[in-house]
């Protein structure tokens, strides 16, 4: 009898099942399922590890440039050059992102892309600028740090979608 539960409780793991409730006593039940999830949290790790190396670079290059303490230079005195570069630190997240996402799909799903092309970087902008403001003393939050990131990430999108896409779809056809 315990084996037939055995072979059950695998066969589920394996296909990300967790409807294994009527067979297991509820302790064992729940060890299954934290494990079927944790096995769930690192294949898509590891998955979007794999298909999108150069972007996770980028993002953390971003989280190391947003909270280590910048030497002081001159281009300070350069009005706008912070914007500027906070312009080109997402747009080129999401440029590369772009071209990631092209390169390994036929066709576009506009809501995967909003969400990760578009929503979740300027979630994580905001993010860093509330945590520059909580929990650094030497760096601060601006809200227009964030306009010009979003900036950077609808420039990107818009490039991505009626430029790369074409340029990239073309070369693969």
């Amino acid at each position: 009898i315990l084996l037939p539960k055995l072979a059950l409780s695998i066969f589920c793991i394996k296909n990300f099942q967790i409807n294994i409730r009527f067979v297991l006593s509820p302790q064992m039940y729940k060890i299954i399922r934290s494990f079927t999830l944790e096995f769930k949290i690192k294949y898509l790790m590891l998955h979007y590890l794999k298909k999108y190396p150069l972007t996770w670079l980028i993002v953390f290059t971003i989280l190391y440039l947003s909270f280590f303490k910048p030497p002081q230079t001159d281009m300070e005195e350069i009005p706008g050059i912070d914007k500027l570069v906070h312009i080109c630190m997402y747009g080129g997240l999401c440029f590369l992102l772009w071209i990631e996402y092209l390169r390994s799909h036929q066709t576009i799903d506009r809501l995967k892309m909003f969400i990760g092309g578009i929503l979740l970087p300027i979630t994580f902008s905001g993010t860093i600028e509330l945590a520059q403001s909580y929990c650094t003393e030497h760096r601060g939050g601006d809200w227009l740090d964030l306009a010009a990131n979003t900036t950077g990430v609808l420039l990107a999108a818009l490039v991505g979608y009626y430029v790369l896409r074409p340029i990239i779809w073309k070369k693969k056809g």
